[in-house]
């Protein structure tokens, strides 16, 4: 089958609200060609027989972000183009900048999308302990502590590098000790459920809005024996969950945080931790502040390029 390939040019910043926007409209997965993750990559085997390149070398975008949704070939994409274009322009209110706000089509064989994604998608290490694996690649761990993130997402294109993702990670392997009850919200892909189990986690739920990204998590957890436990299922946010969890974990844009964090805060146990990135720079002390509003104790803040990562923790019955 062939896809139409609807291409938004815009900002670092407001890749995943164009990503969310596509997603919102039908497609059914979304490439990223951000700057950003080119700024952090170091040499690796990126080459086409996994020799080592320096990513520098590899013909990228120098500035901004290139965002494509594929959408199946029954959809009449013609029809979309003025509501997404509507929709990337309205960023404005929500105070992203969509950068050059170009929106463009093109018809796309399977082929051609198979053999673009697997010369630059190889195994990434991502933290001290994770390692980001696509399905077709037969890797081995190098060292004893190294676990492995088992990923084929489908026509959505991604490596890991990105800093949301690296950040959220990075706060899983802080903060999961064995054996914690843990919900993830936004669940995209399933990595960081995947995650959360491999590095010993208990009880995984993980929630979408997107019936799509719902099933792309279940093919995702399928290919991670450790995680065949996991429940997943279409939610938004956390409406109408009424439990107690020790973790609470979130990688998406920081305006859906907002309305998230009381909903953390009453699922969470005394002690437990919210995990939240995704942060743009110039949301970080909103999200900051509406959480020391609603009482959690800020224990780390991390940033990566202009993204932060935050850990939190509801307070224990002896810190109150």
């Amino acid at each position: 089958m062939d896809w139409t390939a609807v291409t938004v040019i815009t900002s670092s910043e407001a890749v995943e609200a164009v990503s969310y926007i596509l997603t919102d409209e039908g497609a059914q997965g979304v490439q990223i060609n951000d700057a950003a993750d080119f700024a952090n990559l170091k040499p690796g085997k990126y080459g086409e027989h996994g020799e080592i390149v320096d990513p520098a070398t590899i013909p990228h975008r120098t500035s901004g972000a290139a965002v494509t949704g594929y959408f199946p070939a029954k959809t009449f994409v013609p029809e979309l183009l003025p509501t997404i274009r509507q929709r990337v322009a309205k960023l404005h209110d929500y105070g992203l900048n969509p950068g050059e706000d170009e929106v463009t089509s093109a018809v796309v064989d399977n082929q051609q999308w198979a053999t673009v994604w697997q010369k630059y998608y190889h195994p990434l290490r991502v933290t001290n302990e994770l390692t980001i694996v696509p399905q077709w690649e037969d890797y081995q761990p190098t060292q004893k502590q190294e676990k492995l993130l088992v990923l084929d997402p489908g026509m959505a294109f991604g490596t890991g590098t990105h800093p949301t993702t690296k950040l959220i990670l990075q706060a899983l392997e802080n903060v999961i000790r064995g054996g914690e009850s843990l919900i993830d919200v936004g669940t995209g892909s399933g990595v960081l459920s995947i995650a959360a189990k491999q590095l010993g986690a208990g009880d995984v739920q993980a929630y979408d809005i997107d019936e799509v990204a719902v099933r792309s998590a279940q093919k995702n957890l399928d290919l991670n024996p450790v995680a065949k436990d996991v429940k997943v299922g279409v939610n938004s946010l956390l409406d109408g969950i009424h439990t107690q969890v020790d973790v609470v974990v979130a990688n998406i844009l920081a305006e859906i945080i907002v309305p998230l964090i009381p909903q953390a805060f009453a699922n969470l146990k005394p002690g437990g931790y919210f995990l939240a990135s995704g942060i743009i720079d110039d949301k970080a002390a909103m999200v900051r502040r509406k959480m020391l509003d609603q009482s959690f104790v800020i224990d780390s803040e991390t940033k990566m390029g202009d993204w932060h990562g935050i850990i939190a923790h509801k307070p224990a019955e002896d810190e109150e």
